[in-house]
This record gives C-alpha cells, structure tokens and sequence, in this order.
C-alpha cells in the first residue's frame, strides 16, 4: 500500500514539472536570445533557457524513479 501511494506522488511530482517545464521553457522556446533569456513584456516577466534543463532533468527523474517503483509494485505482487 506505501509503495502504491509513493508510485501515485511520483506520478504527481512528474506531472507538476513537466507542466512547469512547459510554462517556464517550451512555450517560450523560440524567443530567447543570445544569452538565453526571453523577455515577456505582458507579464513583465524574465525567462531563462537553462530552466528547461532543470526542469526537464527533474521530470525525466520523477518518471524514471515511477516507472522503478511500478516495476517494484509489479513484481512483489506477481
């Protein structure tokens, strides 16, 4: 039952930086300039291009450390 429930925030910690990872960097890919920032004027806010790395690695780890506790819950049960 732990293992599900930690399987399930995983899950929920992906999706939360995946939408953050396309928020803060894949809506705004091709508006950054040279040093890697995109100014939006409407919201006055300043976009860096090295959080989509950030944010992507943390996804990319999220859904990896899922899928290892999925395979954990599938084979105790099996």
């Amino acid at each position: 039952m732990i293992r599900a429930a930690f399987l399930l925030a995983l899950l929920g910690l992906f999706c939360v930086f995946g939408y953050l990872y396309y928020v803060q960097y894949f809506k705004w890919r091709s508006c950054f300039n040279a040093l890697g920032r995109c100014y939006d004027a409407e919201a006055g806010v300043v976009y860096h291009a090295q959080s989509g790395t950030i944010w992507a690695s943390l996804a990319g780890l999220m859904l990896l450390a899922a899928l290892y506790q999925a395979w954990r819950l599938r084979r105790a049960k099996g």
